[in-house]
């Protein structure tokens, strides 16, 4: 059983995780200054033995070392997140993406991490125009005077950095681009998509769509994203590779809202609202976000495969009793 770092432990993806690597028995550190994770995320598992929450953030480097101390493995998932967030404020998104990066992976190699995790993102490839984006196709990032490509090009500079690290040191590094990951515990307040749907439709509505609902995505539940995180640590062939961890069953927006009020049994009513009026004048958007997963298929023998139905009734039951307590 091995020590781990999780950065961003308290988050959505990050609390999951933590989770299921103690119910595998390994002792987990987690890092979160809770700007965007929660406390109340780890309520089930906060009186394990084996677990030990500091709050504090990557970008400050004295927490950071303590808490790399001793580690075998780490799991890099604290980061900016949510595209309202990063078209907010794209400063924040860089430095809390690049700098603390670097110094982690810094920090693994002088010390005793044999693993190193880094949580990526679909939005590396930018505008890519394929059909199904595979790990090693050219990346189609928009202009630098458009703020919404910061988080994609700040998270493809910390894959650089990471295999740059495997290469050099022989650090164990795995890289996963998450596409679209959802379930319970995530907030829609900062752009995320199936919980805004939900949490409105539960309202009573409007539940509101973003231009026309053209877009296309794929939505993996948390649960089987952090198993597939958790069989990439322990695969050896994975190191110094990227993976496309994510479902590859596309719905477009519009026909997830449809689900979503049809599930929820909601009376809410569909409204459009154009991009300029959600987020700002200059924002783009990528129409489709399919991922291939035969990478990861091919190397673990799983991929994430929970149909949206599926997913959304989890989310629902999950925040109904949110909404009442």
């Amino acid at each position: 059983m091995a020590r781990c770092l999780v950065t961003g432990g308290a988050g959505f993806i990050g609390s999951h995780l933590t989770e299921l690597l103690l119910s595998k028995g390994h002792t987990v550190v987690v890092l979160d200054n809770l700007s965007t994770g929660r406390a109340d995320n780890l309520e089930n598992v906060q009186h394990n033995s084996r677990l030990e929450i500091r709050q504090g953030s990557i970008t400050d480097p004295v927490a950071l070392s303590e808490a790399v101390h001793g580690v075998e493995q780490i799991y890099h998932l604290a980061a900016a997140v949510g595209v309202k967030l990063v078209a907010d404020d794209p400063v924040r998104t860089i430095e809390t993406n690049i700098y603390p990066t670097e110094q982690l992976l810094r920090l693994a190699v002088q010390g005793s991490v044999k693993k190193f995790f880094l949580a990526s993102t679909s939005e590396v490839y930018g505008k890519h125009p394929g059909e199904a984006w595979v790990e090693d196709d050219d990346l189609h990032l928009g202009p630098t005077s458009r703020p919404r490509w910061a988080y994609g090009c700040s998270k493809a500079i910390d894959e650089f950095l990471a295999l740059a690290y495997f290469r050099k040191y022989g650090l164990g590094v795995t890289v996963g681009r998450f596409f679209n990951v959802v379930g319970p515990r995530q907030v829609g307040n900062y752009g995320m998509v199936v919980p805004r749907f939900v949490e409105a439709a539960l309202r009573g509505g409007p539940v509101i769509v973003y231009d026309d609902g053209s877009q296309v995505r794929c939505f993996a539940h948390a649960n089987e994203v952090i198993r597939c995180v958790a069989k990439l640590m322990e695969t050896d062939g994975a190191e110094g590779r990227v993976f496309n961890i994510g479902s590859d069953q596309p719905v477009s927006i519009l026909q997830l809202a449809q689900r979503v009020v049809a599930l929820t049994g909601s009376a809410a009513n569909i409204e459009f609202l154009p991009y300029n009026k959600a987020y700002s004048d200059d924002f783009e958007d990528v129409q489709r976000r399919v991922p291939n997963v035969d990478r990861l298929y091919n190397t673990i023998g799983m991929k994430p495969t929970m149909t949206l139905d599926e997913i959304l009734h989890d989310i629902i039951l999950w925040k109904r009793e949110s909404l009442l307590t």
